[in-house]
């Protein structure tokens, strides 16, 4: 068969391509600039267009498309107009996982780096899966790989509810925090979308649930009343959740006697009379969950406890989940996707471990004008747990501008911060800011990741 992939230079569309490809399907496509994955689809032989041009559409390809793609769009026109086959990119994924254990790693926030362990750990398992995440997993250098086995690991989008395409036998959901709601609508209507994706799993499959989140607990409760197996993780002993009134699944995961350092992270797992040491060279209380939802699926598929929780030291992080870019005279930089309160939350905690004592600056662009509007007073609330906040304007990315939603709406909450809508301009008032032993923080979902080499350059200019 023949692909073609509008936008495939996207860290979602890169994967799937070179997925495709692996599989022996011809694939093609474009993006809207030149950027290192569409260099490296290149150099696997693909042929990809910069610029979107109806000639550029062959006539026998089944058209590939994500939600960001508008139906003005020259190229899905003109697919349309031919009578073309069009699809989501999250069917395209699909059919690359036909006939596999398929995993899908779903939630508001940490599918990727949930995804990425997994990769990471099953390989080092021996196990050699194929895997599509949406970021580069460290020590692959991609986010995209056919294995040898038959398991197949996905992170599995909710935003515009295309991981409702897919059937795995394995969901782990880290958490049902409400987002997207310009999609949404309602949290409920969020909730239930989880449950109407928890329903996709194949008979006889698995649904793993972290038991700290209270959505993603309710999401548990209502599939296992349904008949369906369920696992869960969390940090709080069953006694006391006996107490609390919290459910939990027969088969629970227990963390305790957590411990945190730079780019750290160990607990003990209490697992089914059994103790199990875990040991990540990540940091963060998010990421020991993270860890031992990956653990269940591992043991799962079939892999010793003991063993999944040695393998998972192999994972080093995924691009973009607070990745070191760099250091001079004392000041270091990292960059971070965190773009829902949430995610600030979890990052900056994180942070405050690294800065061992330093001040942490923070270069944030919000994402999305519905999300900036939804959640200003959490994000505000998040912020305070920074030395200071530099905004820039809102990356609109699929949204029209809004009037009156501005960064303002949340850096009007939180105190010394400011607002520098030219983010180059605030990538240089950050960086001439930092002083010897200062952490600095790139973050936000859109182009901010960009301002990490124009603070470096700063840095190595003084």
């Amino acid at each position: 068969m023949s692909f073609y992939l509008i936008g495939i230079g996207g860290a979602g569309m890169s994967v799937v391509a070179q997925l495709l490809q692996a599989r022996g399907e011809v694939v093609s496509g474009s993006d809207a600039q030149e950027s290192a994955n569409v260099e490296r689809l290149r150099g696997l032989g693909m042929e990809v267009f910069v610029g979107h041009d109806a000639t550029n559409v062959p006539l026998d390809a089944t058209v590939v498309v994500s939600t960001a793609v508008r139906e003005s769009n020259p190229e899905l026109a003109v697919a349309r107009e031919r009578g073309q086959k069009v699809i989501h990119r999250s069917q395209a994924l699909a059919l690359a996982a036909m006939g596999m254990d398929f995993v899908a790693v779903a939630g508001a926030h940490g599918k990727t780096t949930t995804s990425g362990m997994l990769a990471s750990a099953l390989s080092a398992a021996g196990l050699d899966p194929s895997f599509a995440v949406g970021g580069v997993v460290t020590g692959f250098d991609t986010g995209a790989h056919l294995g040898a086995s038959n398991v197949f690991i996905a992170e599995a989008d909710e935003s515009d509810k295309s991981f409702l395409n897919y059937t795995p036998r394995i969901a782990l959901v880290t958490n049902v925090e409400p987002d997207h709601l310009d999609n949404y609508g309602t949290a409920q209507e969020f909730e239930d979308t989880f449950l109407e994706f928890a329903g996709k799993i194949e008979d006889g499959g698995l649904l793993i649930v972290c038991s700290d989140d209270e959505g993603a607990a309710r999401l548990g409760k209502a599939y296992e009343e349904k008949g369906g197996r369920v696992w869960s993780y969390g940090t709080k002993p069953r006694e006391r959740m006996n107490v609390e009134g919290t459910w939990y699944s027969k088969t629970h995961a227990t963390i305790v006697r957590p411990e945190f350092g730079p780019a750290s992270a160990s607990a003990t797992v209490l697992l089914e009379g059994k103790e199990l040491e875990v040991n990540l060279g990540v940091g963060g209380e998010h990421n020991l969950l993270n860890a031992t939802g990956a653990l269940l699926v591992g043991v799962e598929l079939g892999v010793k406890a003991d063993e999944m929780a040695e393998a998972l030291k192999s994972f080093r992080g995924t691009g973009r989940r607070f990745e070191f870019r760099g250091e001079n005279a004392g000041r270091v930089l990292f960059d971070d996707y965190a773009h829902h309160p949430s995610e600030v939350e979890a990052a900056l905690k994180q942070a405050r471990i690294e800065a061992c004592g330093g001040r942490v600056l923070v270069l944030f662009q919000p994402h999305l004008y519905s999300r900036t509007k939804n959640f200003a007073d959490q994000f505000a609330q998040a912020f305070l747990l920074a030395d200071q906040v530099y905004f820039t304007d809102i990356y609109g990315a699929r949204e029209d501008p809004v009037e009156g939603v501005t960064s303002a709406l949340i850096a009007d909450q939180v105190p010394g911060s400011k607002l520098v809508p030219n983010m180059q301009q605030a990538a240089l008032a950050v960086a001439d800011q930092a002083q010897p032993g200062d952490l600095v923080l790139t973050m936000g979902a859109g182009s901010i990741t960009q301002m990490g080499d124009v603070i470096l350059r700063r840095w190595s200019r003084v």
